[in-house]
């Protein structure tokens, strides 16, 4: 999630174990700080676009690591303060701040390697977008209150806000499955036989969906809305580059964004460079992480660049509104000269 947001949850998780036993700006504050961290290692460059993408939200999201690194943090806390009795709360206080901030990530569509060193597997649910203010807003309500009030009222309206952010995730997930049995079914009316379904909501809500069906030679991608009048998905079909995945997806970049996406990508000759494209993040046809690798002979052998680009909100955020409400449009890659 955004860094407003797992500041948020940090303060509000904080407060609500810390209650009374510390001020509540001490506990707010500790838990933005600890509710941050993990998060710093985007400041880390590994020399590579790709790796600087699929070892995000690695070892800093790690549960087993978070787990040892909460009493050290803690006893710097309880140190600072002078309150050495505290200690033990403050380690389940940062503790539960530390694994709530990747738990949180989980929920979405990036990846979270939350069991290494284990296993790297990047967990993704994607049930929320990475910015939604839905589940932001009752945290920092909850958290002001907190503060402003300081007593046991504020801690009511702390609690409150992590219960109302914790349904809205619940509704999330719960909306998400809904729309997953629509697209399944709607694909096989298509008679589209798809190696893989990914659900996951439009930008900041949990009303619009986007979904992208792949198999070996395509990508399709369509909208479903919970105000759409009839339990359907419209899909657009666009070219995958099967025939450029079965001769490069041995070389490194591509097995690399192959394994993080959990095979929604795509690869396309790009004049003289191939593009590697990860199909999860962006509206067709702007997607986030798009990279040049390039020429097919290099592919592996030469730096990679990233081509990321975002949607034209001009164009996007008018198109999102009137697809949410249940209007049928058809899809910005199809409408796009």
């Amino acid at each position: 999630m955004d860094s407003l947001t797992q500041i948020a949850l940090g303060s509000a998780v904080s407060v609500a174990v810390m209650g009374r036993r510390t001020a509540v700006w001490k506990a707010a504050m500790w838990g933005a700080v600890a509710g941050t961290l993990p998060d710093l290692d985007a400041f880390i460059d590994h020399g590579d676009p790709i790796l600087n993408m699929t070892r995000h939200r690695a070892e800093s999201h790690a549960l087993f690591f978070l787990t040892l690194a909460a009493p050290l943090l803690a006893g710097i806390v309880a140190r600072l303060h002078g309150k050495a009795a505290l200690f033990k709360r403050w380690w389940l206080a940062l503790w539960l701040v530390l694994i709530t901030h990747p738990l949180l990530d989980a929920m979405t569509v990036y990846g979270t390697q939350l069991l290494l060193p284990f296993t790297d597997h990047p967990y993704g649910v994607g049930s929320i977008f990475i910015i939604d203010l839905a589940y932001t807003v009752p945290l920092i309500v909850g958290v002001v209150a907190a503060l402003r009030l300081n007593n046991a009222r504020g801690q009511r309206w702390n609690a409150a806000g992590l219960v109302l952010s914790t349904l809205y995730l619940a509704w999330s997930f719960g909306a998400q499955q809904h729309v997953d049995r629509i697209a399944r079914t709607s694909l096989q009316q298509a008679g589209i036989e798809a190696q893989g379904l990914l659900v996951t909501p439009a930008p900041f809500n949990t009303v619009l969906w986007r979904l992208v069906a792949t198999t070996p030679t395509q990508y399709h991608e369509g909208y479903y809305s919970l105000l759409d009048d009839q339990a359907e998905v419209r899909w657009t079909a666009y070219p995958r580059g099967g025939d450029l995945i079965e001769q490069h997806g041995h070389t490194d970049p591509v097995a690399r964004i192959a394994a993080f996406s959990h095979g929604f990508f795509s690869l396309h000759n790009g004049g003289d460079s191939l593009l590697l494209t990860d199909l999860r993040m962006g509206l067709e046809p702007s997607y986030t992480f798009r990279f040049d690798l390039g020429s097919p002979a290099a592919v592996g052998k030469v730096p990679v660049t990233q081509l990321g680009m975002r949607p034209d909100l001009g164009r996007a955020l008018p198109w999102l509104w009137q697809r949410l409400q249940g209007n049928t449009l058809a899809t910005l890659g199809a409408a796009t000269p």
